[in-house]
């Protein structure tokens, strides 16, 4: 029986491989992104969410809310058998808006709410093989820190 011996620089540079996946798509390193929609990316199990919000309304009135899917190589995942809500948390309120396939990879909703800039949002999609994930954001903190203006009313 012969025994292969890995070598030192091979075990050292699979190891880095390995460590740099599991940290490149954690929140902080994905809030230094710029989202392809403009929006604000989270991990979610084996997805990552970007929530779109209007970003410049002081009133509360109806907005659109959309969330976009992709897999941790940013590949569309389809939304087609989808459903979710989006809960909402600005200025005092909170509000669910249910989200429905909306073409492509895009869950889409309307609600009630203002841009309020401490706004938080929990995303809830039940994907069409029952499986359900959940991403937490804060949208507009993101959006003032990065300069991101998208969705506006």
């Amino acid at each position: 029986m012969q025994r292969t011996l890995i070598s030192p620089l091979t075990l050292v540079a699979a190891l880095v491989s390995v460590g740099n996946g599991a940290f490149a798509h954690d929140d902080a390193m994905l809030d230094k992104l710029a989202g392809p929609n403009g929006g604000q990316m989270r991990m979610a199990g084996a997805y990552h969410f970007e929530l779109v919000v209007a970003r410049d309304s002081k009133q509360a009135r109806d907005h659109p809310v959309s969330v976009y899917l992709t897999d941790h190589d940013g590949k569309k995942v389809a939304a087609a058998g989808a459903s979710g809500t989006a809960t909402i948390l600005a200025e005092k309120a909170k509000i669910s808006v249910p989200l429905v396939p909306a073409g492509d990879n895009r869950l889409t909703g309307v609600g009630k709410y203002a841009s309020d800039p401490q706004m938080k949002v929990v995303v809830s999609i039940t994907f069409a093989d029952r499986r359900t994930e959940q991403a937490r954001f804060t949208p507009l903190t993101h959006a003032i820190a990065d300069g991101h203006n998208a969705h506006k009313p």
